[in-house]
């Protein structure tokens, strides 16, 4: 599948699930505490993206049997909910979620800081979240994919951090992942041309400790191979001839 430029409707479509999606992280992140299950998270988050007619398209993906992905401390991504699971104080909770919207996809990431947390611990979110701006700086119409890319790797490396290479962003449209993919770490190529209309899931996932992951029995929850902190920082973007449009970010 090449590529797809997205048409002034399907743009607006998409921004539609997106404003819709930002909406979800941010119930999710005022109802996230101590005590609560992550299965409560995930029904939550089912609840709120069906009350807006919307389906949530992590749901059955590949045999995913979850809405919303909840990823605790040293789980990269993609952890599924359980109802033994309870978030402590303390804990990092990673919530990743999409919905489709009249046929179109939108995907956004969080990490989550749960009462108080180590030093290291709030830096590394932080510092998540900072990388995916500083790849979006690149993120214009002329300049090249790996621009972001070699960007959002930069910012990490300050700090000493792995940056997760064994999974990576990508398009989205009519699809949850479409071409292009798009790797968080340094590129040798520069990659395809940014062009007005292209529509981008950017996500850094970014670990305290090594860039290695495994993952575990269930084939599905990535952690850090040592064990370290991980967070992720995602949103779903619109490439313009100016700054990109953020969909997935409350206004």
């Amino acid at each position: 599948m090449s590529v797809t430029i997205k048409s002034a409707r399907e743009i607006e479509l998409m921004r539609e699930s997106g404003r819709l999606l930002a909406i979800v992280h941010d119930e999710l992140g005022k109802a996230l505490k101590p005590g609560m299950t992550t299965k409560e998270i995930d029904r939550l988050g089912e609840e709120i993206i069906r009350s807006f007619g919307c389906v949530p398209n992590f749901l059955n993906y590949n045999g995913y049997p979850a809405s919303i992905c909840v990823s605790v401390n040293d789980e990269v991504v993609h952890g599924i909910p359980s109802k033994k699971r309870r978030i402590q104080e303390g804990d990092i909770v990673s919530l990743d979620a999409g919905l489709i919207y009249k046929g179109y996809h939108s995907d956004a990431a969080r990490t989550h800081a749960v009462g108080e947390v180590s030093k290291e611990a709030r830096q590394l979110i932080d510092v998540t979240r900072e990388c995916f701006f500083e790849g979006i700086k690149f993120a214009t119409a002329g300049n090249h994919l790996h621009d972001i890319s070699n960007a959002i790797a930069a910012h990490a490396e300050k700090y000493g951090y792995g940056i997760v290479e064994d999974l990576v962003g990508h398009g989205i449209g009519t699809h949850l992942h479409e071409e292009p993919e798009i790797p968080n770490f340094h590129q040798h190529t520069k990659g395809i041309r940014l062009k007005p209309g292209m529509t981008l899931a950017i996500e850094p996932m970014i670990n305290l400790g090594t860039k290695e992951v495994e993952w575990m029995d269930d084939d599905w929850t990535v952690v850090t191979a040592d064990g370290s902190l991980s967070a992720h920082y995602e949103n779903t973007i619109l490439i313009t001839e100016g700054e990109p449009e953020i969909f997935t970010l409350k206004k």
